[in-house]
């Protein structure tokens, strides 16, 4: 058993920070959840925002639209061209995906500056790219009703795991190209 766990101690290693550092996250999220919600900025800070900054974004597309609380539904009402098109709910606002995110490059860290400047771009990346992947959905939903379904449920979470892997596969030849270096 031994022989195992030191042939295989990079992946446990992996695994072990990987899974904790995804724990610790998601458990402060939780708590942020829990203890995040306002009145003022319904229904938390962070979905808020998103949809604030999707309002503009689909008005910068040259479309109508305005957000407003939703009465009966932690969320926010999403209008474009008038129509009432989503809601805005706390899934939307990429903190889940982020946590994956940061989970995996701690998991797989190189150098401190490295790993946290590639996490700091990465998750501003991410958040930017969720706020155009929600804006474009709406508009997709407003253009193209009948695909509603499809584009919620398919293309545009698709899109936002793409990315994720994308910079995970961008960061692993990175660091492996970096480790190299320093073997060399």
């Amino acid at each position: 058993m031994k022989e195992i766990f030191e042939k295989n101690k990079a992946v446990i290693r992996f695994l072990v920070l990987f899974i904790g550092c995804y724990l610790v996250l998601a458990g402060l999220y939780k708590v942020y959840l829990f203890y995040g919600s306002s009145e003022v900025y319904y229904p938390d800070y962070i979905t808020h925002l998103v949809s604030q900054q999707t309002e503009a974004v689909i008005e910068a597309f040259g479309y109508q639209s305005h957000i407003e609380p939703h009465p009966n539904d932690a969320s926010m009402k999403l209008y474009v061209e008038g129509d009432y098109l989503a809601r805005v709910v706390e899934g939307c606002n990429a903190i889940s995906v982020l946590v994956l995110f940061v989970s995996f490059i701690i998991a797989f860290h190189t150098n401190f500056r490295d790993t946290l400047l590639y996490m700091l771009a990465g998750c501003i990346l991410i958040y930017a790219l969720n706020v155009v992947r929600v804006a474009l959905l709406a508009i997709g939903i407003y253009e193209y009703p009948e695909s509603q379904e499809f584009l919620h449920d398919t293309v545009f979470p698709l899109v936002i795991y793409g990315i994720l892997f994308v910079l995970w596969i961008i960061w692993v030849r990175m660091a492996t190209a970096e480790k190299k270096n320093v073997d060399e």
